[in-house]
């Protein structure tokens, strides 16, 4: 079983969610962002399949449990404030619920 980091620990432990970063391992191309509580990293980290905190829910949440798409976690990095997660995935279909492979196919226009 993986340990979770004491800096990650005591901003969970505060109730804090901490933002993840969903990437895929091989094109690193980035598909999504959502939150994760204590109880989403710790089943992430023992089933490594992307578990997440939906804040519209108040609810865990499968990646995948209702679409069939779901993030197999290659690795898990941190940030040095330990405020943000960088899961490395394999994506079975699309991250984005609009279909879209990543959640990110909106572009603005740069002068």
């Amino acid at each position: 079983m993986s340990v979770i980091p004491t800096s990650i620990q005591e901003r969970l432990s505060k109730g804090e969610l901490i933002s993840v970063i969903a990437q895929d391992v091989e094109s690193r191309e980035v598909l999504m962002i959502a939150w994760m509580n204590q109880e989403a990293l710790t089943k992430t980290l023992e089933t490594k399949q992307a578990t997440y905190w939906s804040r519209s829910r108040n609810a865990l949440w499968l990646k995948g449990e209702s679409s069939g798409h779901f993030q197999e976690v290659k690795s898990v990095a941190y940030d040095c404030d330990s405020d943000a997660i960088l899961l490395q995935i394999v994506q079975t279909g699309a991250a984005c619920h609009t279909g879209e492979r990543s959640c990110f196919h909106n572009r603005i226009e740069l002068a």
